[in-house]
This record gives C-alpha cells, structure tokens and sequence, in this order.
C-alpha cells in the first residue's frame, strides 16, 4: 500500500508543477491546440475540434516521463 501512497504523491506533484508552468508561462504555450492535424471544423451553428497532433504530442510526453521516473526509481 506504500508504494501507491507513493505514486499518488508523485502523481499530484507532477499536476502541481504542470499547472504551475501553463499557469505562469501560459502565452508561451498558445501554439498548443492549433498545430498541423488538429480538427477543426466551423459552420453556423456548429463547431467541431478533435486535437489529434495535440494530444499524440502530450502522449508522447506522460509516456516518457513515466519511463524516465521508472528508470530512475
């Protein structure tokens, strides 16, 4: 039980630290969400966006800090 005790602490300072960087440096991350491959569709009553490239890019990123803090671990 220890061990997620663990995670869980780790896990809520990785939001703590990631909120805090978009939170003070937010207008330098403006170009997240409108990258090349994000679906944006608009018509007069309606609007579509599936952030395709976005949210492969943060997979990318969760997936190898995971790895980077098991391997350190």
């Amino acid at each position: 039980m220890q061990v997620y005790g663990k995670w869980l602490i780790l896990g809520g300072l990785l939001i703590l630290i990631t909120s805090l960087i978009l939170h003070f440096a937010g207008n330098k991350f403006s170009w997240l969400g409108h990258l090349p491959g994000d679906i944006r569709i608009e018509r007069d009553n309606f609007k579509f966006y599936f952030p395709l490239t976005t949210m492969l890019i943060i997979s990318l990123l969760v997936n190898l800090t995971i790895r980077l803090i098991k391997y350190l671990l």
